[in-house]
């Protein structure tokens, strides 16, 4: 069910009343199914719904000088195109990084929410606004970081962002990328990516084995990337497993798929 992380995420970040809870857990939607690198939007489209990532990861990325650019990964919880209520028409690709389920909610839908409920209107403002934040953090981690601080600051995010929804394991985190992946999303070479995942195991910092990576010494890894979790805007009380008790009994009671 969608709402559940999506409530999670907006807890984390915006606080919800149970009322604007109850709204999120009994809007409608549609699930889509994403096999591996397939695209869910296009540059020059023009979507009438806007996604809520349910399971697996998307990138968002271009095409630039012939090389694959990716400037965020979004996680279950996120909408990745939240914009384009106001932005009509996609400058950048949305693709699924391995497997993916999304929830498609209708603009219309969206709309009625936010004029019903001022709450709900500051949350996705806020988290809009957190998500331009991670664009900086992104674009200064580029411009400003050697190898190894530019992969470890991103796992050290990822695991970040999954902490706030329930889905980092005793510090194992689920990340379903190839070498070229982290390539695209740090401005490097796979040869280069390669090496510098070598150099964070032998520095006991990460192992990384099918698609899981253990944080063996986070501590370690954030002082390495020099990362401070404060542009993430996360609400201290909500640092927790996934949201509250109140939320997963509203899924189980108010999901109201189409």
């Amino acid at each position: 069910m969608p709402h559940r992380k999506l409530i999670a995420r907006l807890q984390a970040v915006a606080g919800l009343s149970e009322q604007d809870q109850a709204r999120l857990a009994r809007m409608r939607y549609k699930l889509k199914t994403l096999d591996n690198g397939a695209y869910l939007v296009r540059e020059g489209d023009r979507p009438t719904n806007s996604i809520v990532v349910v399971s697996g990861v998307l990138s968002r990325q271009r095409v630039i000088s012939e090389r694959n650019q990716i400037s965020s990964f979004y996680i279950a919880g996120d909408m990745p195109d939240l914009h384009t209520l106001h932005l009509p028409v996609m400058d950048h690709e949305l693709r699924s990084v391995g497997s993916s389920t999304v929830a498609s909610v209708a603009h219309a839908d969206l709309r009625e929410m936010m004029r019903d409920s001022p709450g709900l209107t500051q949350a996705f403002w806020r988290e809009t606004l957190i998500h331009a934040a991670i664009y900086r953090e992104w674009i200064e981690n580029l411009g400003a970081r050697q190898a190894l601080g530019r992969i470890a600051h991103l796992l050290c995010e990822l695991a970040t962002r999954m902490e706030l929804v329930g889905l980092l394991d005793n510090g194992s985190l689920h990340l379903p990328f190839t070498q070229q992946d982290v390539a695209d999303a740090c401005g490097l070479s796979v040869v280069h990516v390669n090496r510098t995942l070598q150099e964070l195991r032998r520095e006991g910092l990460i192992e990384w084995r099918n698609h899981t990576v253990q944080l063996l010494d986070r501590a370690r890894l954030e002082d390495a990337a020099e990362f401070s979790r404060e542009y993430l805007h996360a609400l201290e009380a909500a640092r927790s497993p996934v949201c509250s008790r109140s939320a997963g009994e509203l899924g189980k009671n108010l999901g109201n798929a189409i």
